[in-house]
Parts: structure tokens; sequence; C-alpha cells
């Protein structure tokens, strides 16, 4: 007969650890959407003012990220035959694809109508996302209770992730100009379409596949006010808070202005000189020549320099993001979750403010410091979410009480609060910067704002990051005795019953 320690501490098998990395990647399909393109939508595609975006961005946002303590209460106390957790991923699956699907729709209301729909839709997008997405982080924290397993579960989630990320941040322009045969509204909706059926049946096999078998000791009680107590004296819990929210700002603002540095900063006739020198357009022809040479149609990938050079920017960052996180549980196995995130965020950062430097015309070097950026920064994403489900356990270790919802939910109001900053951040940048989506040449300081968004001010958040780390106290020490004794506390709870 398994013990309770022996089950908390098994091995996952590969089908889980794929079954639950599937759920983050139709969450990403939808989340990675927002990031990198929301402002963009909302301004080019809806055409809401973009101070109006801004404001819609940050308070839907901040609603959001206010209800994620709420939602990791009522997942801690959740009781049913599934778990804690696993059932608020059955229960979402559905909701969360008809409310993106609204989300990214663009029903022709007056001025005063469009933004007041798209308040209302991304709130309610953002508060279903919180729903499912906080219950889906926390379950990492109940899989197993073996540390070096959650580093390898890690890295399967964030691979999806990556590859989640790679199709929206490389495929999505694409797919909505083929889908929408041109048309950006009616591609958005189609695309959307076709993520929301694609997350709904990714969620189900999440929610089938998975197994919590880390328990709360039986005769453990805690009130809400208990746990609000441990958790505002779990320092560890607070400088990941912090650290999320910097985090998030980062990606936030760079990926959202990434596509406004494509179209209006960078040169467009070296943009197309650089693809067809790397032979991008020639792979494009090749492949258009064996499809219809089979009987098929062409494969129909946009015309524009700056859409196809935004799409392999992004393309080639993702690809090495996720060699990056090939690395990231050897080295975090070597010398800690921690020290490793510090030193790979703090060198991630340099090449973003190498963007500073670079000139309109110098396309090669624009995509090297992509790729490397890419490259460290993808040491650091299973990492981040890994230290989490480790305050966790640093909360039981030395609370005697185990509430990992909340604790998780440090992680998802940070995503949101960085995320709602960061994505206002764009919108009010442009805004600052005098853009405005009809003109077909922006002025010289909109595009010095661009500019600066996408290098110095989105540097800044990752070095005050690395900041964060040298107050953060669970090493690789502490992670090793924390693991030790919480095992040998689980065995006596057993004995005992």
């Amino acid at each position: 007969m398994q013990t309770v320690t022996s089950v908390a501490t098994e091995k996952l098998s590969v089908t889980e650890k794929i079954g639950y990395s599937l759920g983050d990647l139709a969450a990403n399909l939808i989340f990675q959407t927002l990031m990198t393109f929301l402002a963009f939508f909302y301004t080019d595609v809806y055409q809401i003012a973009p101070g109006a975006a801004a404001a819609i961005i940050f308070s839907g946002g901040i609603i959001g990220a206010c209800f994620n303590p709420v939602m990791g209460i009522i997942a801690d106390r959740t009781q049913s035959r599934w778990g804690k957790f696993r059932p608020w991923i059955l229960w979402t699956a559905v909701p969360f694809g008809v409310i993106a699907l609204l989300a990214f729709s663009t029903p022709d209301f007056s001025a005063n109508g469009k933004i007041i729909y798209a308040f209302i839709t991304y709130v309610l997008l953002v508060l279903v996302y919180s729903a499912n997405n906080l219950p889906y982080s926390a379950l990492s924290g109940v899989l197993t209770g073996n540390m070096a397993d959650r580093n390898s579960l890690s890295a399967y989630r964030f691979v999806a992730v990556m590859i989640a990320q790679f199709i929206i941040q490389a495929l999505l322009l694409p797919l909505v100009l083929i889908l929408g045969d041109g048309d950006k509204a009616v591609g958005f909706e189609k695309t959307m379409l076709l993520f929301a059926i694609t997350g709904i049946v990714f969620f189900l096999i999440t929610f089938i596949t998975t197994k919590e078998r880390v328990q709360s000791p039986q005769l453990q009680k805690s009130s809400i006010r208990q746990d609000l107590t441990d958790l505002a004296a779990n320092k560890p819990w607070a400088i990941m808070l912090l650290l999320t929210v910097l985090v998030f700002i980062t990606l936030a603002l760079k990926g959202g202005m990434y596509i406004f540095y494509f179209e209006h900063y960078l040169s467009a006739p070296h943009v197309a000189q650089f693809l067809q020198n790397i032979g991008f357009n020639s792979f494009i022809a090749g492949l258009n020549s064996l499809l219809t040479g089979i009987g098929l149609n062409e494969f129909l990938w946009p015309k524009d320099a700056a859409t196809s050079g935004f799409s392999l920017f992004n393309a080639g960052g993702i690809i090495c993001m996720i060699i990056g996180i090939g690395f990231s549980k050897s080295l975090a196995d070597r010398f800690g979750k921690r020290d490793v995130f510090a030193v790979a965020l703090f060198i991630s950062t340099l090449f973003i403010l190498l963007f500073y430097l670079l000139p309109p015309d110098a396309i090669g070097l624009v995509f090297l410091a992509q790729i490397l950026h890419g490259l460290f920064y993808g040491i650091t994403i299973p990492l981040l979410w890994a230290m989490i489900a480790d305050v966790a356990d640093y909360s039981e270790w030395k609370n005697h009480r185990r509430a990992t919802a909340i604790i998780f939910s440090a992680m998802i109001f940070g995503l949101k609060l960085g995320l709602s900053i960061g994505g206002a951040l764009v919108a009010g940048i442009l805004a600052h910067y005098g853009y405005d989506a009809l003109l077909p040449q922006q002025a010289a300081d909109t595009i010095n704002g661009i500019k600066l968004s996408v290098s110095l001010y989105a540097a800044v958040p990752f070095l005050l990051g690395v900041a964060c780390m040298l107050a953060y106290e669970i090493n690789k020490h502490k992670e090793s005795q924390i693991e030790r004794e919480l095992n040998q506390r689980r065995a006596a709870v057993l004995q005992g019953d």
C-alpha cells in the first residue's frame, strides 16, 4: 500500500506532464494575444482612441487582479470528488473560450459604445482567466511534492507556453489576414474562434490526465484571517509578488510595442532586403511551388515587410526561449532556482537595452539581439512558477498549514497587475507621444517613444526584478531543507493515523 508521503513525492508520468502542460497552451493562446495585440486590436482594428484603450486595459486589469485573492480563498476551500483545483479547469473551460471570442469581436457601435463593449468583455475575460488559471497554477503545487520533479513539470509546461507564444507572435497576424481575407476585424474573430475551440479541448485533457496528490493534513483548520495573516508574514511570497508584477510589466510593454516598432521605426526596405538575403522569401516561394505542384492552394503569407519581419522576429526569439527552457532544469538543480533566475534575467536585460542603440536599418542586429535575449530569458521562464510552488511549501514548513491557491494568487495577481500596467503603458505611451493610427507616417517624437518603449522603458522593471532576488531567501540549500522536513512531517502524520 502506498503511503501518503510516497504518493505526494511520486514521479509524474510523461503523459501527466504533457496533459498538464496543454492547459497552459490553451490559456496562453488567449493570454499571449492579450499581451501582444490587445492595444493594437483596440487602436488599429476596433478604432478606439489610444487614451481610452489605455484606461480600459488598466482599469479592467486591476479589477481582474483584485479578484485573485478572492479566487485563491475560494479554490483553497473547494471540496469535490475531483480535488480542490482540477474542477475549476473543467467548470471554466467553455466560458473562457466564449468570452475570449466576444472580447476580440468588433460589433458596430458608436465610439462610446465601443469603449463600453470593450471594457465589459475585457473585465469578463480577466475574471474568467483568474477563475481558470489560478487553480491551474496551484495544481502544479499539489501534483507532486518532489521539487526536482516540479522543475521538470515546469519545463514541460513552458515548452507548451512557448508553442502558444510562437503561434501568437509568429503566426497570429498572418492567420488574421488570411482568415479575414485582408479584413483584420473579421480575421481576429475567426482566429479567436479557432483558439477558443482548441482551448476548450485542451482544458478538458488537462482535467482528465492530472491527479492531486499533495493533501493538507486532515486536522488542518485555518480561517481566512489566518491564511491572510500567514501570507502577510511570508517574505518570499511578497518578493515573488513584486517580481511577477515587474516581469509582466516588461513582457506586456515590449510585447505590445514590437508591432509598432516594426511598422513605424524599422526601415521597411531594409526589412524586405533582410528577408530576401536570409532566404525567407525563397522559402515561401518554394513552399508554394510544392503545394501548387501537388494540386493544393498556395500558402498565403502576408506580402508587407513589417508583418513578415515581425512574425519571423518573434519566431526566432521564441525558438531560442525554448532552447533556454531546455537548460533551465539542469542549471536549477545544480545552482538553485534563485541564483539561476537572477543571472539569466540580468543577461537577457542587456539585450533589451541594446535595442536603444540600433539604427532602423540594422535589421540583422535587431534579430540577433532578440535571439540572444530569448535564449537567456527562456532559462527564467519555468523558474518563476517553480519558485511560487516552493513558496507554498515554505509557508507550510513555517506555519504548519498549507494554503496553496492563495499563495499562487500572488502569481496571478502580479501577472494581471503587470499585464494591466504594461498593456496600459503601451497605449498610454502611444497617446503621450501623439500616435495616430490613421496617419501613414508617424511624427519623429512618436517613433522615438516607440523605440524607448522596447529598450530603456522595458529594461527598468527587469533590472528591478534582478534586485528583488537579492532579498529572496529560498536558495538551493533551503529548498532541500524544506523538502526534507516536510516529507518527515507528512510521514509522522501518517504514522499518527
